[in-house]
């Protein structure tokens, strides 16, 4: 095991020997002040359309009235601009593109095909060595973890991770209500294709009252598609507002840590899976217990990665040495400042475009590996939204301007150069200019060692990565567990270190994560997990 995985045990028993609290293997009672901790997803959401960032074109009180409480983060990213790759960094605290999980999409869950068109299977990468979902730590510590309800982490879920992940999922279901809880609500109808599902529904604004990016046209169906992700906003709002209203109603709301994030930028093209500041900067506020703050805003750079570290920090648990985010709030807190951030884009659904990325406070640097590549990847999924049916029209017609062309174009330059505070759409390359060059060749520099540090398994052809992961093209799984009695008790243990042993009683929804033997008088059936691994064979206990 790591050694974050013993020091949480070892800490979590002092704890109960000093509070005199009772831990059996069906979960712990807690008397640390442990904090409850609640996440609001928005799907597909660029912190531009937000009045917390100065858009007032639709009033969304529940949102703002958060954001008071609250403090809004002007620097928050995600790894890569897409969903599935997105949040395998935020449940794991590592690079996407170190875990194998860079592609969009290697897991499908709800299909039996992934892409044949391209000869990729749905796989679940075989992620490095002691990678976890971060729910494991917190379940260990005696949280109690709940998924409403999308998962899509780009490898098959493993049964260890939540106590429940369905549409029915919430803190009010824990069996115990002293037990702290981690409860996490994703809004889907903000995601990319409520463009089209939502487009006959009520409108909370005119379209011609939407401000439109210098991106695009001034159109009436871009228009319609702006109108619409507004509106989309509101119905997200009024549905967060009522889970703000339970933990108000519950008494939990004051002393309740509370995340508001865009899983990656907005639903349109040039934000979703684009490598600009519009499809990786993200929103992001964060409530703190008794709303306590020291400033309203944070411009601090903030990786998802970040995410897990943080929450494992809170509840006094030391990130495990293999995350690559840092702590930024908590016991175990990381004041190291973070200078750059870093992005990358690979496959999107059956289109590849390898791109790197890295920015600094003020310059963006991006480079691009196929340079024959359009950036208006035809993707089929996205294809379904009027504005990019629009926009793919006016380009052929070659009615676009010069700004809102740039995205089609071919071929792209092999290095791109941004000054942010000036060009924040990223629309002036200034790659050639002479007095950048310093700047240039520093950010080349630090993405090439980024690149080579984190092990940017993106170098690698993806059916080549498969070939080394799967067996005869299936999954490797997991040996059966090894079984002794030690006096009146099961002693459970794998042949892999780094495998997570659970267990439950035949009748239980949940499994339990096994931290210790389990009485003979037990009836119970456990087995060892493991991401991108088949789950070992069922290990059934009868009662002595």
């Amino acid at each position: 095991m790591s050694r974050p995985y013993n020091n949480s045990i070892v800490f979590v028993g002092l704890i109960l020997a000093l509070t005199a609290c009772q831990e059996s293997q069906k979960g712990i009672v807690v008397k640390e002040s442990l904090p409850n901790i609640v996440w609001f997803v928005t799907e597909d959401q660029s912190p531009e359309f937000f009045p917390m960032y100065g858009d007032s074109t639709v009033s969304l009180p529940n949102l703002e009235a958060l954001s008071k409480d609250g403090v809004i983060f002007t620097n928050a990213y995600a790894p890569v601009p897409v969903c599935a790759p997105t949040r395998s960094g935020i449940i794991t605290g590592m690079y996407p593109t170190t875990l194998g999980t860079q592609n969009m999409r290697t897991y499908t869950a709800y299909a039996e095909e992934n892409h044949p068109e391209i000869g990729i299977p749905s796989y679940s990468p075989v992620v490095p060595r002691n990678t976890r979902m971060f729910t494991e730590y917190l379940r260990e510590k005696g949280y109690y973890c709940t998924n409403n309800a999308k998962e899509d982490y780009n490898f098959k879920t493993l049964e260890s991770a939540w106590d429940e992940s369905s549409k029915k999922a919430n803190w009010r279901n824990r069996p115990n209500p002293d037990t702290p809880f981690f409860a996490v609500f994703n809004f889907n109808m903000t995601h990319e294709s409520g463009l089209w599902r939502y487009t006959d529904n009520k409108l909370y604004v005119s379209p011609d009252s939407v401000p439109i990016p210098p991106i695009f046209p001034d159109d009436p169906i871009i228009r319609k598609d702006l109108a619409v992700n507004y509106s989309n906003l509101k119905r997200m709002d009024e549905a967060m507002g009522q889970l703000v209203q339970q933990l108000k109603d519950d008494g939990l709301y004051d002393n309740t840590i509370i995340f508001f994030y865009g899983d990656h930028g907005g639903p349109f093209p040039r934000y979703k899976r684009a490598l600009y500041e519009t499809g990786t900067k993200v929103p992001l506020v964060i409530k703190f217990q008794g709303n306590k703050k020291v400033a309203d805003t944070n411009d601090e750079f903030v990786n998802f990665i970040d995410f897990a570290p943080t929450l494992l920090s809170w509840a006094g648990i030391d990130p495990p040495e293999h995350m690559q985010g840092k702590a930024l709030f908590g016991q175990y807190r990381d004041t190291l400042k973070r200078h750059y951030i870093y992005t990358t884009s690979d496959r999107f659904d059956g289109m590849v475009d390898r791109l790197r990325a890295v920015r600094s406070k003020r310059y963006k640097y991006i480079r691009n590996f196929d340079i024959n590549q359009t950036n208006a990847l035809p993707v089929k999924y996205r294809e379904q939204v009027p504005m990019m049916q629009r926009l793919n029209e006016l380009h052929k017609n070659g009615t676009l301007d010069s700004a809102q062309a740039l995205w089609f174009r071919t071929p792209k330059p092999e290095e791109e150069l941004y000054d942010l505070e000036q060009d924040p759409y990223e629309l002036v390359n200034l790659a050639g200019r002479e007095a950048l060059k310093d700047t240039l060749v520093h950010l080349r520099d630090l993405l090439d060692n980024w690149m080579e540090d984190t092990d940017d398994l993106g170098r690698f052809p993806e059916k080549e990565m498969i070939e080394k992961w799967l067996i005869d093209g299936q999954q490797p799984q997991l040996e059966a567990l090894m079984v002794s009695e030690n006096k009146d008790q099961v002693v459970l243990t794998s042949n892999v270190p780094d495998a997570t042993i659970i267990w439950k009683s035949p009748e239980a929804s949940s499994w339990n994560i096994y931290r210790s033997p389990v009485p003979t008088q037990e009836n119970f059936v456990a087995k060892a997990v493991r991401i991108g691994f088949t789950d070992s064979e069922v290990y059934e206990h009868k009662a002595k």
